[in-house]
């Protein structure tokens, strides 16, 4: 009899959580296709997780148009020459094509570009892991004098000086226009920029046949003998960790990476687990924009990364054959390529 009813009773439990489930999908719809609250954002294509919200910041449709506003808009540098959007191009994988990029004043970053897309499923940000929310990290690039040159009451003073602008954030916000609220538009707006159903989402999702072929050979090198998932780990593709792979050297010195902020010796050379999705739109790869190919990426594993007293115990010597990595590659190109795509061109700005 037990026998007889343990598939019903797991066909119960199954529904009964299918139903839990669209019960707050629903509750937690707004207008705007923006399905948000205090905690989530869920509006996300296939394979991507919930986005956490901070609750002092939660999502509208009002604060994610005015974000956008403000991240294509170069008033908020300085000298009025670049917008976030110049470096973090849509054109470009929403990052930059060149190893590094000029600011305001030509003056080149350190640090190669990363995509903000997806950007809200990280848990620290920057590439040394310096700031600690989406919000923290708006505002730093607009206040570096190598990027942006904004001093931050300048900022407030010239967008208050925007009938456009000052009415959208008194509409908003009780204090109307001020730096932090300026950061909280921009979170909220990159927040919305996700993209997801790849190939390797749809064969997480029950499509058995989706990995097939020459995807199919090197998703189980990326998943065996590569390693890669041990440190981006399947679905989010990182582990929201640091890691030493050898990248930043020069001569004897290396970029200090975590250690620059944690002043920790083990820490130098360590940098944030990237995210893998799209990788075809992001070249030049790692921190330092050192490696202009995904075949050199590989080729870079394959040989043991970089030499260096804090290499990360996972980074040995593959001894990958031309056929592997070649498949390796496939699967980084086209695996992991989204069908859903934020394709966004500058809105008009404030006047």
């Amino acid at each position: 009899m037990n026998e007889t009813l343990s598939p019903i009773r797991l066909a119960i439990v199954a529904m009964l959580r299918l139903f839990l489930l669209s019960i707050l999908l629903f509750a937690l719809e707004v207008p705007g296709s923006l399905c948000a609250q205090a905690t989530y954002f869920s509006d996300v294509p296939l394979g991507i997780d919930w986005i956490i919200v901070p609750e002092d910041n939660p999502m509208s449709a009002e604060k994610v148009e005015l974000g956008k506003q403000l991240f294509f808009d170069p008033r908020l540098s300085g000298n009025r020459s670049v917008s976030c959007a110049s470096c973090h191009d849509p054109h470009k994988g929403w990052a930059d094509d060149r190893k590094f990029s000029p600011g305001a004043h030509q003056e080149l970053t350190t640090r190669n570009v990363p995509s903000v897309v997806n950007v809200g499923l990280h848990r620290t940000f920057f590439w040394d892991g310096r700031a600690a929310s989406l919000e923290e990290q708006a505002l730093a690039p607009m206040a570096n004098p190598a990027e942006m040159d904004m001093a931050l009451d300048e900022l407030e003073n010239r967008l208050d000086s925007i009938d456009g602008y000052r009415s959208q954030f008194q509409a908003i916000f009780a204090d109307g226009v001020t730096a932090q609220n300026v950061a909280k538009c921009l979170a909220t707006f990159q927040r919305t920029l996700v993209a997801g159903e790849t190939t390797y989402d749809r064969f997480r999702g029950g499509h058995a046949n989706a990995l097939e072929g020459e995807i199919g050979r090197g998703s189980s090198i990326f998943f065996g003998k590569a390693n890669c998932g041990n440190c981006h780990i399947a679905k989010i593709y990182t582990d929201h960790k640091f890691h030493n792979i050898g990248t930043g050297l020069n001569g004897t010195t290396q970029d200090r990476g975590l250690a620059r902020h944690s002043g920790k010796s083990q820490d130098v050379g360590r940098f944030r687990t990237p995210l893998l999705r799209d990788l075809a739109l992001t070249a030049p790869y790692f921190h330092d924009g050192s490696k202009a190919t995904l075949e050199e990426v590989v080729d870079f594993y394959s040989e043991g990364g970089g030499k260096n007293p804090n290499l990360d115990p996972h980074i040995v010597p593959l001894k990958l054959t031309p056929a592997e990595k070649k498949a390796l590659v496939t699967f980084l190109r086209e695996g992991l390529r989204s069908k859903v795509y934020p394709q966004i061109e500058k809105p008009k700005l404030p006047e």
